[in-house]
């Protein structure tokens, strides 16, 4: 388990508040199956909330201390039915291939997060079905134009 300072813990606990429980221990109770999730929620995020679906408090106490001991992880709050776990995310050690597997160069007039539309110009618009289509240049009467 890792050692946390009083400071440490308060700021955690601060950033905690904010969160939704991303696993839930029901009625089987700890599980094999549950600390798994547990272990790759701790992975993906390293601080969760654990919501343990138990009455008896001295219960959801020793599920609490299983949970931190089986997984390495420090107990950050215990309020309720809520559980604070912490554990640092592990570095990643791979690194992605440079060269003929890396990713593909972005490519003009498409936003590289693609969920942004790319940007269109005044005179074209998409129609139904994906079809570009230019609008007709706007008259103007002959006394704007001066003739």
């Amino acid at each position: 388990m890792p050692e946390l300072t009083t400071d440490e813990r308060l700021a955690l606990r601060k950033q905690a508040h904010s969160l939704s429980p991303v696993v839930i221990v029901g009625s089987a109770g700890l599980t094999e199956g549950v600390l798994k999730e547990i272990d790759k929620s701790l992975n993906a995020h390293g601080l969760i909330k654990v919501r343990v679906f138990s009455d008896e408090r001295t219960e959801r106490d020793k599920v609490y201390q299983a949970i931190c001991a089986r997984s390495g992880a420090a107990p950050i709050q215990h309020i309720g039915k809520l559980l604070v776990i912490y554990r640092p995310k592990k570095e990643r050690t791979t690194q992605p291939a440079a060269g003929k597997h890396a990713s593909p160069a972005p490519t003009p007039g498409i936003s590289p997060h693609r969920t942004r539309k790319p940007p269109v110009k005044s005179n074209v618009r998409a129609a139904s079905g994906g079809k570009i289509k230019r609008s007709r240049v706007r008259q103007t009467s002959l006394k704007k134009r001066g003739g």
